[in-house]
């Protein structure tokens, strides 16, 4: 199954959190790391006291399902320090699940597509960036569509350098 996971961090050694976080999911089972966007440098949504985040996404070939998937990447998270205090605050790493494949997932702690996915220009630019044409599985959408209607005045700054290959 195809899927895209948002990566975020900021605290520590920011790139090197999200490159780590790369690696570890290209080693999980079942599962090939496709590609990664350009890290993205963003002001903090919610909290606003905090760092700035660099932000990628990733694209992945799995067969784990969603909840095997997202128990995955709360293990990475929680192996490259993440430690939850603080709804919206800083973070070493968080790892969104945000497609698996058209599916749609409806659980108390698991919902795909994410639902903050189209009010998040921090998310939907580097997801643009690696597939432009990408339709929403629920509005029919192009993400591409979601981002212009979000009306980003200055869209984040865009990194020379790719993570992945």
């Amino acid at each position: 199954m195809r899927v895209f996971v948002a990566l975020g961090s900021n605290m520590g050694e920011r790139e090197e959190n999200i490159r780590q976080a790369l690696e570890l999911m290209a080693q999980l089972p079942e599962t090939d790391l496709l590609r990664a966007s350009s890290l993205y440098d963003t002001e903090p949504v919610g909290e606003l006291e905090q760092p700035n985040f660099l932000n990628a996404v990733a694209e992945l070939d799995t067969e784990l399902s969603p909840r095997q998937l997202l128990w995955n990447l709360l293990l990475i998270e929680k192996r490259l320090g993440r430690v939850r205090t603080q709804k919206w605050g800083p973070r070493t790493l968080d790892l969104d699940l945000l497609l698996y494949g058209d599916e749609l997932v409806e659980e108390d702690d698991l919902r795909v597509p994410h639902p903050e996915l189209t009010r998040r220009s921090f998310v939907l630019t580097p997801l643009v960036e690696l597939e432009p044409t990408l339709v929403h599985p629920t509005t029919g959408e192009s993400m591409q569509s979601h981002l212009s209607q979000l009306h980003v005045t200055r869209p984040p700054v865009k990194r020379g350098t790719r993570l992945w290959n």
